[in-house]
């Protein structure tokens, strides 16, 4: 609201500066001449009446001399007056030549004040155009500093805590320690490291919990087996129907015990949250700026993006574009390829992003397993990590009846995110491939 009355008391300015400018330029003023001289001029051509083909202007005027009948007989110079009509258009002073009372002719005095004062005022107005273009600029100057050390800086931190709501951690936020607002936008990135840090001691610690829960499933399953075993041979062995029963109630309890435990493990495995998915139709276009977003260390090239309408979540896709770069930083640091087009999934046309780093990619035998919680490559031993980013990545894209592939490529781990289109294909874009 401040910013809006600002730039409102500054236009409402600007428009008071254009009226003044207006009203000065299309003002009359009558001008008086100076009357000393008018008296002088007068005074001379009366005196040099009868030989005034020789007469001398002394005064600074400009005038023309008339006689009784209205002819011109003196000029000062061309382009003045030659009649009273003319003199009267022109707004000159008309004065009488008389001598000894009796009248000689007229004297037209041509009035070139008020010319004189218009050109004055054009040369203000002009100062003064020149002095609020001044103004404007440096209003403009000012306008693209603020937006550059106020406006940037808070719109990257709207889309970082955008980021932090969605639950990507991994991004830091760029900032210029150099600003007004450094060290306040640098606590935000303490925050969100500290945050990154809490999150990977709880994914450390249901981990453990997890190894805990199987540890002593294993450890409760092995006596309970053999008590059930040791109870089904006496059930066996019973001598009479009341043993048989006692040991029938045992097995129960063994087979009752084993459920629970398998219900403990089983529950480990849901330590995850739902997290919702809202996907909805988005131009494909919108993929540059969520790619642009995600690659924050610059390391891909975007290709064409096809024209098209897909179906997703803005939010989830833009955290499975986060999860695939941040594992491509921490596990490669490499350059990347990146390959956009319509690719088949099943029997579904989809827009495919594919992407491929330098890292020498992963076994062959853990391809099948990365995208499971908590499974993580052997060349991931010394680097933080829960596991779980391409679980969420590929969670994410089947509920946007999408997917995600993973496979070894020429140079390195190579993953495809396929985004499902929207109703039917607009067209074969140049760069497309279709599979």
């Amino acid at each position: 609201m401040k910013f809006k009355a600002f730039m409102t008391g500054i236009i409402m300015f600007f428009l008071a500066e254009i009226i003044i400018l207006l009203c000065l330029f299309h003002t009359d003023n009558n001008s008086l001449q100076d009357s000393v001289e008018v008296n002088e001029a007068v005074q001379s051509v009366s005196k040099d009446w009868n030989r005034i083909e020789n007469h001398q202007n002394n005064t600074s005027l400009d005038y023309t001399v008339l006689d009784g009948d209205g002819n011109v007989i003196f000029a000062t110079r061309q382009g003045l007056s030659e009649s009273i009509n003319a003199a009267v258009i022109h707004r000159d002073t008309i004065l009488d030549i008389d001598e000894d009372g009796h009248p000689l002719g007229k004297i037209i005095i041509c009035n070139d004040t008020a010319r004189a004062v218009t050109e004055d005022r054009r040369k203000t107005c002009v100062v003064l155009v020149f002095a609020a273009l001044i103004q404007c600029v440096g209003l403009v100057i000012y306008l693209l500093y603020m937006n550059k050390r106020i406006v940037k800086p808070f719109a990257k931190l709207k889309d970082f805590a955008w980021r932090v709501a969605g639950g990507n951690l991994d991004i830091p936020l760029e900032m210029d320690r150099g600003n007004m607002f450094g060290a306040f936008t640098e606590s935000f990135d303490i925050m969100r490291a500290e945050l990154k840090k809490a999150r990977l001691a709880e994914a450390r610690a249901n981990a453990e919990k997890k190894e805990l829960v199987v540890k002593l499933s294993h450890d409760i399953r092995t006596p309970v087996a053999s008590i059930k075993a040791a109870s089904e041979v006496g059930e066996a062995l019973a001598k009479n129907e009341k043993e048989r029963q006692n040991y029938s109630q045992i097995i129960h309890k063994a087979d009752q015990i084993n459920t629970l435990v398998t219900n403990l493990f089983s529950a480990t495995l849901e330590e995850l949250s739902k997290l919702t998915v809202e996907a909805a139709d988005m131009k494909s276009v919108e993929l540059q700026d969520m790619l642009e977003s995600a690659d924050y260390f610059h390391y891909v090239e975007i290709p064409h993006i096809p024209d098209c309408m897909i179906y997703a979540d803005k939010l989830r896709l833009q955290q499975v574009f986060d999860n695939i770069f941040a594992n491509s930083y921490k596990y490669a640091n490499t350059k990347i390829d990146m390959e956009i087009g319509i690719k088949m999934l099943g029997n579904e046309k989809c827009l495919a992003v594919t992407l491929e780093d330098y890292g020498g990619g992963v076994k062959e035998d853990e391809l099948s397993l990365l995208k499971e919680k908590f499974k993580r490559g052997v060349n991931s031993q010394h680097v933080e990590g829960a596991g779980l980013g391409l679980y969420i990545a590929d969670s994410f894209m089947k509920e946007m009846r999408g997917g995600l592939t993973l496979k070894n490529g020429k140079h390195g781990l190579e993953v495809t995110i396929f985004i499902s289109l929207s109703g039917s294909y607009i067209s074969a874009q140049e760069g497309c491939i279709l599979e």
